[in-house]
């Protein structure tokens, strides 16, 4: 029996997230005796519909199976379409994809998504917020791209369960540390910005988080004034959230947990039994740390200050 051959495309390779998807599904693959193939997009969705388009055209080593991660606004119905007439599974994580009812039944092949709950998660930093900040103020809040629809449902969601007193001012950013640096040190060299009074910062994952800390530190004229202020992000790893939680880097993370692992052990499944697996599968989030402990610690913060 052949090896099945994976191929897996990420967003980009240098966001805490994207580094643990690729160590997940690494670890996977070789549990499984899977040969894992995995690319980047550079966070540009034409350069990833081109890879994949690629890849399932190369016939003496087309995959068995795609896997990615949207690197922009598209899902890239096109390439799963192309993938699926060639009998090639489709996986699509952290996003809906609604032409996937469709590849599952002209074509029959394993055509799934994996996801989190954007919009609940959004909902969770809304209630951080609430816990941290119950007189409310003004949040500078770094949402991912505009492109997004991951971002865009995180927002929402924030929204939604936040306190009418907390006021978002929105900046965006790439997923990354060193776009959220740049977008938010660029923005502190507005005389405005630097008279603003911030109450935290609240970033769409943990790296953009870092990245806005690192430029309120550069900025002399306010560091002092904000360095106490909470930094809040998503993802909450092991090695990176979870340990900037640790250091006090951050104040709260919400853990996500990877995916990719989970893609290639029910692609092995199918394989094995037949069976395609659900059309939609959803991975939980939770606060870090829980939002009750937040709001003690936050509540004997303000008493100690007072």
């Amino acid at each position: 029996m052949n090896k099945l051959r994976f191929l897996l495309s990420l967003t980009n390779d240098d966001n805490d997230y994207q580094i643990e998807q690729m160590r997940a599904a690494h670890e996977a693959a070789h549990k499984l005796d899977v040969d894992l193939e995995i690319i980047h997009a550079a966070n540009d969705g034409i350069r990833q519909s081109q890879q994949l388009l690629s890849a399932i055209q190369f016939a003496t080593a087309r995959p068995a199976a795609i896997i990615f991660e949207p690197a922009g606004s598209s899902t890239h119905p096109q390439v799963a379409r192309a993938a699926a007439e060639m009998g090639v599974s489709v996986v699509v994580l952290n996003r809906d994809a609604d032409y996937l009812a469709d590849l599952r039944r002209e074509f029959r092949v394993p055509a799934f998504t994996i996801t989190s709950d954007h919009q609940e998660i959004g909902r969770i930093q809304g209630r951080q917020l609430r816990a941290l900040l119950p007189t409310g103020g003004t949040v500078l809040y770094i949402q991912g791209p505009a492109a997004s629809s991951a971002a865009k449902q995180r927002y929402a969601g924030t929204l939604e369960t936040k306190s009418e007193n907390i006021e978002l001012r929105l900046l965006k950013a790439q997923w990354t540390e060193s776009s959220a640096h740049k977008e938010v040190a660029s923005w502190l060299r507005l005389s405005t910005s630097r008279q603003a009074e911030i109450r935290a910062v609240c970033a769409q994952d943990d790296s953009m988080a870092m990245g806005a800390r690192k430029a309120i530190e550069e900025c002399a004229d306010v560091r002092a004034k904000w360095q106490n202020i909470p930094f809040l992000g998503c993802d909450g790893l092991q090695k990176t959230g979870q340990e900037w939680l640790r250091r006090n880097l951050l104040t709260a993370t919400i853990f996500i947990p990877p995916n990719a692992d989970r893609a290639i052990e029910m692609l092995v499944r199918s394989t094995q039994t037949g069976e395609i697996p659900p059309e939609s599968t959803f991975t939980a989030a939770k606060s870090l740390p829980a939002l009750d402990v937040l709001a003690q610690r936050s509540a004997k913060a303000r008493a100690t200050s007072r």
